[in-house]
């Protein structure tokens, strides 16, 4: 039995399934010159870029208590979210609001789609809002830079290339300094700023490293981010349902596509006038009639495209928006579905655990172990000595003066050295001390004893540790 072939017209439909848009049929990079977008739905992220743009830049030199107010310093394991100080023994709590934040993606992501990468994702912010405006100032819309690629090299191409790629890279290394900020801290940062690069070549590589690293994302790899490395666009595709909104082409008011005329009655045509602007606008090269694809990110530039077109020639807007396939097909808008559900009880109850966590967050966090490689001492009058460490983490905003007190057992405790002990405000004292007890309490080789820590009268802390001592 034979089959009937499948329409041309079909077939060439469904090849964009076949390749990305950024890749030719030979593999090759098919580089994209998105027309320059204009409307409510653009300037409206152009203002909220601004707005991240300056809390990025910005954050790292505001201080709230002494702090500053992101600073994630893996070097030494300190770690500032909104002036609050994390150490490592808070680790479990960083864990839980990293993945208190992943958990609310995926629930937006649920709802809303991919709305993270068009709008916040600094990435999609930087390339669109800086430096591809950079290059429209430059170089021109997109017909006139496909112009200048294809003219052969004369002075007015050498010079705008190299201004425009000279601006790059030093907007790269700006870069490259800000993240170094968030990593070091603004005092550091500026210290090595006031010192040559000799001093401190080493950082100084990275940081060209760093920038090179940036350059070649912003300058050359571009849209392929988003398209080949983030992996977040595939999550749609576990993530994503029939009632997510996302943007959406309205099939059933656009088919069948026809070119428009004033003069045709268009009675058995769609709204979609087959004028591609939606395609020549996207920053990803794709096409959105042809459904939800990883490689959209929710710029809404084809909105807007769409939106100016459908005004022209007079059809009500909206033939491209926000949308989920059912309340275009059935025009069921339902968004609380099992999946939002579930995900919502989820972030509800690690918010839940955090806010439980903080609020039960001691002060600072003591560590006392005995001291490595040493054993216990026999000390005139029967007692026996053991030599242990102390650190102390101080997680307020104020200087603590630290004593220890013998709470299990009448003995004594006397500190190595100086005996003031000062923790820092949202640092770290260390020190070591001894403890005596008399041989005939001990009931065995090693028996735990407990020691509190207190700031005046205040105590802070009951420590549990183990004290060493003779075979009995």
């Amino acid at each position: 039995m034979q089959t009937e072939p499948e329409a041309p017209d079909l077939l060439e439909e469904i090849t964009f399934r076949d390749r990305i848009a950024t890749v030719d049929e030979e593999g090759k990079r098919n580089w994209i010159y998105p027309k320059k977008p204009s409307g409510n739905f653009y300037r409206w992220r152009t203002w909220l870029s601004w707005v991240l743009l300056a809390f990025l830049f910005f954050a790292p030199f505001i201080r709230v208590n002494g702090e500053q107010l992101l600073l994630f310093n893996v070097l030494e394991r300190k770690f500032v979210i909104f002036g609050i100080t994390f150490w490592p023994q808070d680790f479990h709590l960083f864990v839980l609001i990293m993945i208190a934040t992943v958990v609310f993606i995926f629930l937006f992501t649920a709802v809303y789609g991919r709305i993270f990468c068009g709008w916040i994702c600094p990435q999609t912010i930087f390339m669109e809002m800086v430096f591809r405006k950079i290059e429209y100032l430059i170089e021109g819309d997109a017909s006139r830079q496909r112009a200048l690629k294809s003219q052969p090299w004369n002075a007015e191409k050498i010079i705008k290339k190299t201004v425009k790629q000279g601006i790059f890279f030093a907007i790269s290394f700006v870069i490259s300094n800000l993240f170094l900020a968030y990593i070091i801290g603004t005092d550091e940062l500026l210290q090595l700023v006031r010192q040559p690069p000799s001093s401190n070549m080493g950082t100084f590589i990275a940081l060209l490293l760093f920038s090179g690293a940036f350059y070649f994302v912003f300058s050359w790899f571009r849209e392929q981010v988003c398209v080949l490395v983030c992996p977040y666009g595939r999550l749609q595709s576990v993530l994503l349902d029939e009632n997510s909104v996302v943007i959406s082409y309205d099939h059933v008011r656009g088919e069948q596509r026809k070119k428009y005329r004033r003069d045709d009655p268009r009675e058995d045509a769609g709204d979609c006038v087959d004028c591609h602007q939606c395609v020549v606008v996207c920053p990803t090269g794709i096409d959105i009639r042809n459904g939800t694809q990883l490689e959209c990110v929710n710029c809404t530039a084809c909105i807007d495209a769409c939106n100016m077109v459908m005004d022209k020639v007079g059809y009500p807007r909206g033939l491209i928006r926000y949308a989920s396939y059912n309340s275009i097909v059935q025009g069921d808008a339902r968004i609380l579905t099992p999946r939002v559900i579930g995900y919502t009880a989820v972030l509800t109850l690690i918010l839940g655990v955090l806010i439980f966590l903080f609020a039960a967050r001691a002060d600072v966090e003591t560590t006392i172990l005995r001291a490595p490689g040493t054993l216990y001492q026999l000390q005139e009058g029967g007692k026996v000595r053991n030599l242990f460490t102390l650190r102390v983490v101080n997680k307020t905003r104020e200087a603590l003066p630290i004593q220890l007190r013998l709470l299990s057992h009448d003995g004594d405790l006397r500190i190595v050295g100086n005996s003031d002990v000062i923790a820092e405000p949202t640092g770290l004292a260390e020190t070591a001390f001894f403890i005596d007890l008399p041989e005939e309490v001990l009931s065995g080789m090693k028996m735990p004893v407990r020691i509190g820590v207190y700031s005046g009268d205040r105590l802070l802390e009951e420590v549990e540790t183990g004290f060493m001592g003779p075979a009995r």
